[in-house]
């Protein structure tokens, strides 16, 4: 009677294949590079190459870029995002490990390609889509694979640190790879003539309610609510609103919150940030069963407005005005 083999020999077998897959996409990805180079229009020491390409200083160093590159990949939603705020659709882009692309993004995402996960992006998928640029950031292990990266299409790493920067830092970032100096201008001059227009019609309301964001999340239980540094709290802050006492402070975000402690998230409003997956609806219908939450003001006087954390929790200029058209839904058209 045959045996099944040992875990050991099956987890062996797997690696090897994983192994050999990885030196396949290496010789392919060498054979691709010694190709170019054999056509002169890889080294950036190359007069054919300079004329057609442009130096950008980066994270890793300094990378000759196309002038006019047609297929981008990114490896970050917020780089994705911004880079096509700019006018340039990406052919390639990384997602999270819990969920397809945001929905708020899908139809602006149509027909691009997905390479993988943030934490694990696919050098082979990257390579079948014959990208002629590739922008990844120096957050995860991307750094650690610039060198294949490299192999496969010109790669400019974007220093984002944790937790990552302003929206317009990001946006600032992107528009110099791409020399979109005045898009970007204009995509932030739009923002700011929204700000305005929110600020006229909320009048001197915005210097009295105080808005506060929360989260449930089905990881872990209990309810993070967030700072002044927080990507959406800088919006607000813009605006001029107040906030609850618990998240003026100069922090990113407060997680864990007990349900004991969920008068910190009460408010004269309150916009609690979820997702459409079971997990989160689970989550959200236990925080809303609580005792304690029937006690707060904000739940008492029905002032509870449910939100898309995909955008309310990113850190790109599309995702900002989604936020806005939720904050003139929910702040003037409802008052």
């Amino acid at each position: 009677m045959p045996t099944s083999p040992h875990p050991y020999q099956a987890r062996l077998r797997g690696v090897k294949q994983q192994l050999l897959l990885s030196l396949l996409i290496i010789a392919i990805v060498s054979a691709c590079s010694s190709r170019a180079i054999e056509r002169g229009t890889t080294p950036a020491s190359s007069e054919a190459s300079q004329a057609s390409c442009r130096i950008v200083q980066h994270a890793m160093g300094e990378t000759c870029i196309p002038l006019n590159p047609q297929r981008v990949v990114t490896l970050w939603k917020g780089t994705f995002c911004s880079t096509l705020a700019l006018g340039i659709k990406p052919i390639g882009y990384t997602r999270s490990l819990d969920k397809s692309f945001p929905e708020y993004l899908q139809s602006k995402a149509d027909g691009v390609e997905s390479v993988g996960t943030y934490e694990q992006p696919s050098l082979e998928k990257i390579l079948l889509l014959k990208p002629d640029l590739i922008l990844s950031i120096k957050r995860f292990q991307f750094q650690d694979i610039y060198t294949q990266l490299s192999k496969i299409a010109p790669t400019v790493v974007i220093d984002v640190s944790a937790p990552p920067p302003p929206w317009q830092k990001h946006l600032e970032d992107v528009a110099k790879i791409f020399d979109k100096e005045q898009e970007k201008k204009q995509l932030i001059d739009e923002y700011w003539q929204r700000i305005e227009q929110l600020k006229q019609a909320l009048g001197d309301r915005r210097h009295q309610i105080q808005v506060s964001i929360a989260t449930s999340y089905p990881e872990i239980g209990g309810v993070y609510t967030y700072g002044k540094k927080f990507s959406t709290s800088v919006v607000l802050d813009d605006i001029g609103l107040k906030r609850p006492p618990a998240q003026r402070g100069d922090f990113w975000v407060m997680p864990n919150i007990s349900y004991e402690r969920l008068s910190e998230i009460d408010g004269d409003i309150l916009f609690l940030c979820t997702r459409k997956n079971n997990a989160y609806e689970q989550a959200l219908e236990k925080l809303q069963q609580s005792p304690l939450w029937q006690k707060l003001k904000v739940v008492q006087q029905n002032q509870v407005y449910i939100v898309d954390l995909d955008y309310w929790s990113a850190f790109d200029v599309l995702a900002m005005n989604a936020v806005i058209d939720d904050l003139f839904k929910y702040l003037v058209n409802t008052s």
